[in-house]
């Protein structure tokens, strides 16, 4: 139906030592009898849930990603990553969603399920992507048809060049979301280019510059009341030559809703820093000529091998973006004319939101004759307030502005062990776990009524407000890191409550 399979593919045509077919016949014989087992029928009723296969397959993307290492990112863009953008853009039902990059659907399933998330129709949701890459293109359709999503237009070509999804007129299709992580620094060619209308400004074809234009193609490919988001390198904030230019036109048509810095080492096999650029082709008036710039370099969970945003980071970015909101060292709404007369067309995040941390504080005196400087300990006086502990439990006067450990703090571990001990820091702690007792017990009520339901979505919704109504007012973890905990936690048990759903 979708032509995945339309090549011959020979299974056995690697050699193994000596020549040696690598698997038998016998053995594929073997294989074959077994899925024709009538009970190994692989449809949706035989499963736990109806998106088993499609679970296992996202599984298996990952884990032949995390193997390939720089190669794993020409097709899988990491969860964590896609999540955020879909969050930031909050696609609805009834919405043609686009990827011109599209890899292995990411950005589609992940907006397919968000849709669901939210209590709304996926199935009305029409989903559009494209891939230069034959393989690739196969393993996105596969992964559609694994995820059950039928409504999806997945073509095989390079995007810059041509175009494959157009309209009823012959042109390129409009679209009400737009989702993509292209690929950093490549070159293009203008010579076949088809619909050159699309941009506005060209870049230096063999100069590695085609980021701008995979962001002039997703712009053009924008309804009037469109938005967007893509992964861009740094490098596109702030390089001089034609993307300077693009840059200028991207200000004056005013289409600039958000610049995120993303944090470093998420992305398999580079190290370049990136960014989020969010495109929204009708501002409201409050945001006219402005833009909201959010850094979020410093938060993220270290990796071996990869860094990670955690659900906290990704709660705190989107709930600074939909609010607009300007905390200090991370978000700052910013006027198009400060950009355009004191930066001249720059659009280096640090230069409005530095978050550079402040320099560790030295004391010479401290470090010539000891004690600990009052002002240091002073200084950690809002994380004392969480608990309610009197750090007075762990120091003593020394001289004038310096402090000592007592006596009781006889070696570093006492440390710990005196404020685990602490009255009030049981007393919080106590009343933390009280709190979650409770919300528990309606947790478990809800998630008992699910078999006969059918309401997950409003159980979501509504055990994530009742946590934050609960344990905010406890002042020990704000509601972003509270929201993060949740998330974090109600994507390791999806699964199982999709299983509650569908069998009881």
């Amino acid at each position: 139906m979708y032509g995945v399979l339309k090549n011959n593919i020979d299974f056995n045509a690697g050699k193994g030592k000596e020549g040696a077919s690598r698997i038998s016949d016998q053995r594929w014989k073997d294989l074959l009898d077994h899925f024709n087992n009538p009970r190994f029928v692989l449809v949706n009723d035989n499963f736990e849930f109806p998106d088993l296969l499609g679970a296992a397959y996202e599984y298996l993307i990952k884990y032949f990603a995390d193997s390939a290492g720089k190669k794993g990112g020409e097709f899988y863009t990491p969860g964590e990553v896609v999540r955020l953008l879909v969050q930031l853009v909050k696609p609805q039902e009834g919405m043609e969603i686009y990827d011109p990059i599209v890899g292995s659907g990411g950005f589609l399933i992940h907006s397919y399920q968000y849709v669901e998330e939210q209590g709304q129709n996926p199935k009305d949701l029409h989903l559009y992507g494209q891939d230069s890459n034959g393989t690739v293109w196969s393993i996105c359709i596969m992964n559609m048809i694994l995820h059950n999503i039928n409504n999806f237009t997945i073509e095989n070509g390079d995007t810059l060049e041509d175009p494959l999804i157009l309209d009823n007129e012959g042109y390129w299709k409009k679209f009400d979301r737009v989702l993509a992580n292209p690929p950093f620094s490549q070159n293009y060619s203008r010579q076949n280019m088809k619909y050159p209308n699309r941009f506005k400004e060209f870049c230096p074809e063999n100069g590695k510059k085609a980021d701008l234009m995979f962001v002039q193609h997703m712009i053009a490919s924008l309804k009037p009341y469109g938005k967007m988001a893509t992964i861009m390198p740094h490098g596109v904030l702030f390089r001089g030559g034609k993307e300077k230019v693009i840059r200028e036109i991207l200000l004056k048509d005013d289409v600039i809703e958000a610049i995120i810095g993303l944090p470093p080492g998420l992305f398999y096999g580079t190290g370049i820093p990136a960014c989020v650029l969010v495109i929204n082709k009708n501002k409201p008036d409050e945001l006219k000529n402005k833009i909201l710039f959010i850094n979020a370099d410093a938060e993220y969970a270290e990796g071996k091998n990869q860094n990670k945003l955690r659900p906290e980071d990704i709660e705190k970015i989107d709930y600074a973006f939909s609010n607009k909101l300007e905390i200090p060292k991370y978000s700052r709404l910013v006027d198009v004319r400060e950009i355009i007369e004191e930066h001249d067309f720059n659009l280096n995040i640090r230069r409005y939101v530095d978050n550079t941390p402040e320099p560790e504080p030295e004391d010479v005196t401290a470090h010539l004759i000891g004690g600990v400087p009052e002002n240091e300990v002073q200084a950690k006086q809002k994380q004392y307030q969480k608990f309610a502990f009197d750090p007075a439990r762990l120091f003593e006067p020394l001289r004038p502005g310096y402090l000592m450990f007592r006596q009781t703090v006889s070696e570093k571990q006492r440390i710990k062990e005196i404020i685990d001990a602490d009255e009030q820091v049981q007393r919080t702690m106590d009343a933390m776990h009280n709190l979650m007792g409770e919300w528990w017990q309606t947790a478990q009520e809800e998630f008992s009524c699910l078999y006969q339901n059918n309401n997950l979505p409003q159980v979501r919704s509504h055990l994530l407000v009742s946590l934050k109504e609960k344990l905010c007012p406890v002042g020990v973890l704000d509601e972003f890191q509270i929201a993060g905990v949740f998330v974090n936690w109600w994507q390791n048990i999806r699964y199982d409550l999709k299983t509650i759903v569908n069998i009881g």
